[in-house]
């Protein structure tokens, strides 16, 4: 069994199209039939049924696929290791992150790497909470910033970097606008701008204003921070946000503000695949931001 033979498979899988398969490969069609029918001889089960003009998998040919994959990932990464570990400072790092992290954490924390490592690649990929996770696991991204950070999980390694307050925003002309700070029970009456139910920062906010005595009346939803932000600068309703989120402004037509009781708070941190080792230029990074954070908190 070949590494090419694996290859070809994984594409024409994926394309269910022998001549697509060809024309992304760059290679004679014949040339992929022909590694696929060795591959399947060397198995002695036929991987592939015609269909028309396409072909699908087996059922074993669907078990198959599901093993190769992790196998090419798992070469992937020992390439990987193997390269990084006689340049370190040339690796490339996959990291993902949510929406609520995407627009200060993310960006003050790569710059600051490439001042000392301007030679190492990111590839960012943003992504839901419950993504994220399930990402790392499978080795699509290499490490994960996620806020909570997961803490019973057994396939991954959390890290937590800072713990922030969730914070009410508040239509400028809300009747609460003028005080200094607000008891979250304050806006059992009014309407509130969330994110979809599948989100974490929906969950958050669902389960503070239950923990106030009340279950919140959501009349609007919106899939990023601009939207819910704008939403609630036109007067739509209220929101709960991460204090982070604001980074030293507030949006227009709103006030943001602090909720008493209950104290409403979320982990920020780095998640790490548990079941690989980190690449060397993985545990540079890892090691920078770590220590990024702690002198943060040492200053504040």
């Amino acid at each position: 069994m070949e590494l090419r033979q694996l290859h070809y498979f994984m594409e024409v899988a994926e394309r269910e199209h022998i001549s697509e398969a060809a024309i992304h490969l760059h290679v004679a069609q014949s040339a992929i039939s022909r590694q696929i029918a060795n591959l399947e001889d060397e198995l002695g089960v036929k991987l592939f049924v015609r269909e028309g003009r396409n072909i699908k998998l087996t059922p074993i040919g669907k078990i198959f696929r599901t093993h190769t994959k992790t196998a090419l990932k798992a070469i992937e990464h020992a390439t990987k290791q193997v390269e990084e570990y006689l340049d370190p400072d040339r690796g490339l790092i996959r990291i993902g992150f949510p929406t609520s992290l995407a627009s200060h954490l993310l960006p003050t924390v790569i710059s600051s790497f490439k001042q000392n490592h301007p030679n190492v690649g990111f590839q960012l990929r943003q992504g839901s909470y419950h993504y994220l996770i399930d990402a790392v696991k499978k080795r699509e991204i290499d490490l994960a910033f996620l806020g909570p950070v997961p803490k019973e999980d057994p396939e991954v390694e959390s890290h937590i970097l800072f713990t922030e307050q969730i914070s009410a925003l508040l239509p400028v002309q809300h009747e609460l606008a003028e005080q200094e700070s607000i008891l979250l029970s304050d806006l059992k009456n009014d309407s509130f701008v969330l994110f979809p139910e599948g989100y974490v920062l929906h969950d958050i906010a669902i389960n503070a204003c239950k923990q106030a005595g009340f279950s919140p009346h959501v009349s609007s939803q919106g899939e990023d921070l601009d939207a819910i932000k704008g939403l609630v600068s036109a007067g739509i309703g209220v929101t709960l946000l991460p204090d982070s989120t604001f980074y030293n402004s507030t949006p227009r037509l709103t006030v943001k503000k602090p909720i008493d009781i209950p104290q409403v708070r979320r982990s920020v941190g780095i998640i790490t695949p548990m079941d690989r080792e980190l690449a060397p230029s993985e545990k540079v990074f890892y090691s920078f931001v770590k220590n990024f954070f702690s002198m943060l908190e040492r200053y504040q």
